[in-house]
């Protein structure tokens, strides 16, 4: 009988397998050699000068293998406490990605963003997997942390894969091994960041295993077609992509998902073999997200909305996602809800905690006037009492207004350059809220070129109009020294739609915010011809005082900063022609719709 990866490789015969360097050939490829072996760390023990020193005895059984179900081993280290060696059974935790196993990897907070990311370094341990909980931390509440070198990363056999059913596979194999470790009390969660994030997801939507009792998938996304390598059916991000896949190590070669973007342009089998149905997850999740994540946004809020579960707790903070990992009452908070899960602990989880906790990003570190709201209770999301309001585009004024605009105007920008946009504002009176989704709904023409892609942003002004970013982490700098970088600096929404791709829009699956494509298909613009493009934005959280407003800024790329200081602006994204007109006012009732809460 064919194995999964025998089938895959059948079914999509021009994946490409990229070589990968072994770990300890590959130059930036953090790597601590491959030394099967239980050791115990002391209380005390630290990494190296400066990290963080284990609060207590561990026991560190490193680089242990752990067989699939086809044959192929895969290297785990795990970290558990030292009376789990005399009959006191502990829940573990599994924290899963090919990045690197325990401290391990290309990716360190060290070089992935300025000032390490607001952490300093006696703040974790350098044993933590990267965007995973530190075991010096865990053991000592009474948890093992097995850190995984995931299919063909590392010294694990096999080749990296992209999500989908190998991967659910490997990780259901996994759980039942660790569940059956005699110091396993056959409860396992998991927990992380990103992959580790997007790991859970995909595994819980496509398998189930009696040990998984709990989920904490700390922003990831679920559709890599429409969330990352075509936002609205264009290119997007392909320099973020070629920088994860060099980040690689392993024996073999790893599967190069962006090429195939090419060949694969629209959503086919192929992407959604890749995507994840997260409606069909029905164990307990305890789900994070953010705005400042242009990877992560909108699949973090998607998997709360539609999980099958009832199970289900969301919460949305005002930082950068390996920042709030490690923020000491956050650890607390996940530990309680393991407890509740993996432990049984009649600990008042589910009263305590409110079904969302919900925050809006002030932008003070910019100017911003009205204070960032930390993680306010909520009772759903999205919020049940949302105003939605529309504002009209005045291309002869550059404003937006409440009312039709009367006059036919129409603005132009270069879509073809980089730095091109058109902005159309608004002040607010009073203190207002927005939170939620936001959609343009914009007349548009290219009289050079048969399609055009189009991104559209919402941004907070100042005062005086003055575009805010907002910090993510603390900085020991003011903000305008900070690099700009998506890791550090949150500018806004953004949406993107290539107009071509406008017919294939599921109105079954549509509402008056939140537009669904197909983008299975294209139907060519005419040249000149004025046509509509509705595009919605991810989720979004702002607060505004008096005087301050926001921004509908609409260009031909990405609007955002790159995601670290080792990608350059997103250029090669950009494949449109000419000149884009923005029409408003008659006839072409150009507008953006805005959830006030």
């Amino acid at each position: 009988m064919s194995t999964t990866a025998e089938k895959f490789k059948s079914q999509f015969p021009d994946v490409e397998w990229q070589p990968l360097p072994a770990p300890n050939d590959h130059s930036e490829f953090v790597y601590y050699g491959f030394a099967p072996g239980k050791t115990i760390l002391k209380k005390g023990h630290t990494r190296s000068e400066g990290r963080r020193a284990f609060p207590s005895d561990v026991i560190y059984d490193r680089d242990v293998a752990v067989p699939l179900r086809d044959g192929v081993k895969i290297y785990v280290d795990v970290f558990r406490p030292v009376d789990s060696d005399k009959g006191q059974k502990v829940p573990a935790i599994l924290p899963w990605s090919p990045y690197g196993k325990t401290g391990t990897g290309c990716q360190q907070y060290d070089n992935m963003a300025p000032f390490r990311v607001g952490l300093s370094l006696d703040q974790t341990s350098g044993y933590e997997k990267f965007e995973g909980p530190d075991p010096a931390e865990w053991p000592q509440r009474g948890y093992a942390i097995v850190n995984v070198d995931a299919r063909g990363a590392g010294e694990s056999e096999g080749t990296v894969v992209f999500w989908g059913q190998q991967e659910a596979e490997d990780v259901y194999d996994t759980i039942d091994w660790i569940s059956k470790q005699p110091w396993c009390n056959g409860s396992v969660g998991m927990a992380g960041n990103s992959w580790l994030a997007i790991s859970q997801i995909n595994f819980a939507s496509r398998l189930e295993h009696p040990a998984l009792k709990a989920l904490a998938p700390w922003e990831g996304r679920n559709d890599i077609y429409r969330d990352t390598l075509a936002r609205g059916g264009k290119k997007h991000n392909a320099a973020l992509h070629k920088f994860l896949l060099a980040g690689f190590a392993g024996p073999n070669a790893v599967e190069n998902m962006p090429a195939m973007l090419p060949a694969h342009p629209f959503f086919d089998e192929y992407w959604a073999s890749k995507y994840i149905e997260t409606k069909n997850i029905n164990v307990p999740l305890y789900v994070v997200a953010s705005y400042s994540s242009q990877l992560h946004s909108r699949g973090a809020f998607h998997t709360f909305r539609t999980a099958k579960t009832t199970q289900k707790w969301l919460r949305v903070h005002p930082y950068q996602e390996w920042y709030d990992l490690y923020r000491a009452a956050m650890v607390d908070d996940l530990q309680k809800y393991f407890d509740r899960f993996l432990k049984g602990a009649d600990n008042g989880w589910e009263a305590d905690t409110p079904r969302v906790r919900l925050s809006l990003l002030g932008f003070e570190a910019s100017g911003g006037v009205a204070p960032t709201v930390c993680e306010r209770p909520e009772g759903e999301w999205p919020l049940a009492r949302q105003d939605l309001r529309r504002y009209y585009l005045d291309a002869r004024n550059m404003t937006l207004a409440l009312q039709d605009v009367g006059a036919e105007s129409s603005v132009t920008y270069r879509g073809d350059d980089m730095y091109a946009c058109s902005d159309f504002t608004y002040y607010f009176d009073k203190y207002t809220e927005i939170a939620g989704y936001a959609k343009a709904s914009l007349w548009m023409s290219c009289k050079d070129h048969d399609d055009l892609d189009v991104g559209v942003q919402v941004r907070k002004i100042s005062k005086n109009g003055k575009p805010l970013d907002s910090l993510n982490y603390p900085c020991p700098v003011p903000i305008d020294e900070v690099p700009n970088v998506n890791t550090a600096k949150c500018l806004g929404p953004q949406g993107f739609l290539r107009a071509s791709h406008s017919i294939t829009k599921v109105d079954e699956l549509s509402t008056e915010q939140e537009i669904f494509y197909q983008h299975d298909r294209r139907q060519p613009i005419t040249p000149g011809s004025v046509v509509k493009v509705e595009i919605t934005l991810w989720p979004m959280g702002m607060a505004f005082e008096a005087g301050e407003g926001f921004m509908l800024r609409v260009s031909g790329h990405d609007m955002n900063f790159p995601e670290t200081s080792r990608i350059k602006a997103a250029s090669a994204n950009n494949e449109n022609v000419g000149t884009h007109e923005i029409h408003t006012g008659g006839k072409y009732q150009s507008y953006v719709v805005l959830p006030f809460i």
